[in-house]
């Protein structure tokens, strides 16, 4: 059987193999820049348009707003899928409460705000109320009911988050928190806030922990999203009954802190 040899440029032009898988690599890395750039320019552009249609829905119900303006973020989950090859698994649905709860999860990107819309049932989130006066995204997060607060008064944000939390959550309405208070980057963590562990303490809802790895698909700050399949693993229920909210922080910590250990070491093997 004749040796195979590896590609060489001869004096006829033939091409040299890594010459040959520099450039696929290329081509691949200038597809994957064309597709988010695509992706960005339609959510851009789409997000003008679907907050001024957002505002005829100010009349009526909260949850009714919720399901016409979450269609907005279920499209783009889509289109992430089917432009950037960017789909997810959800791993522990079973461990999902049969009534309101706190959600307590990892923040890495923008791709969660979008995706908890359709793995979670109707929720409002807590957030910083600067994002409330982005023009037409904010006029629309606006009509979702979020709990707006100012990140730096302390104590008063966390007694507005007990406050208005505890109305959301008896209106039907689960509550979205990102403890870390802002997107970290993938392999990196901050100490959680107490806010959402004193929402559940001081009303009895569960904790639901959620942990993912969102950050190494697409970025925070990121322009490419990499095509792949993001893990979202939901953890067993935090009863929050009897317990401090310093004690339901701890535990909601330590969950994802260890499920990211792994999470993030299966990415840097895919």
């Amino acid at each position: 059987m004749a040796e195979k040899l590896p590609l060489r440029l001869s004096p006829k032009g033939q091409l040299r193999a890594p010459h040959f898988r520099h450039l696929c690599m290329r081509l691949h890395s200038l597809s994957q820049a064309l597709r988010s750039l695509l992706f960005n320019a339609v959510m851009f552009s789409s997000v003008t348009i679907y907050a001024l249609l957002s505002l005829l829905t100010w009349p009526f119900a909260s949850l009714v707003r919720y399901r016409f303006i979450s269609q907005w973020a279920r499209f783009h989950i889509w289109l992430l899928a089917a432009l950037c090859g960017l789909r997810y698994r959800v791993e522990g649905r079973e461990h999902l409460p049969d009534r309101t709860a706190v959600v307590l999860s990892k923040h890495q990107s923008s791709w969660e705000t979008l995706a908890f819309q359709q793995i979670f049932p109707p929720q409002v989130w807590v957030l910083k109320r600067e994002l409330l006066f982005v023009p037409f995204f904010g006029w629309g997060l606006a009509l979702l009911d979020p709990i707006a607060i100012d990140r730096g008064a302390g104590r008063r944000a966390v007694q507005q988050i007990t406050e208005q939390g505890r109305q959301r959550l008896e209106t039907g309405r689960w509550v979205v928190v990102f403890p870390e208070g802002t997107r970290m980057a993938a392999g990196h963590h901050r100490r959680f806030g107490i806010g959402g562990a004193a929402l559940a303490a001081a009303t009895g809802h569960p904790v639901v922990p959620v942990a993912h790895n969102a950050g190494h698909y697409w970025p925070r700050r990121g322009f490419l999203k990499k095509p792949g399949i993001i893990r979202v693993v939901i953890g067993p229920v935090i009863e929050s009954r009897g317990k401090t909210a310093e004690e339901i922080n701890r535990l909601a910590e330590t969950w994802i802190g260890e499920t990211m250990t792994r999470l993030e070491a299966g990415s840097d093997d895919s």
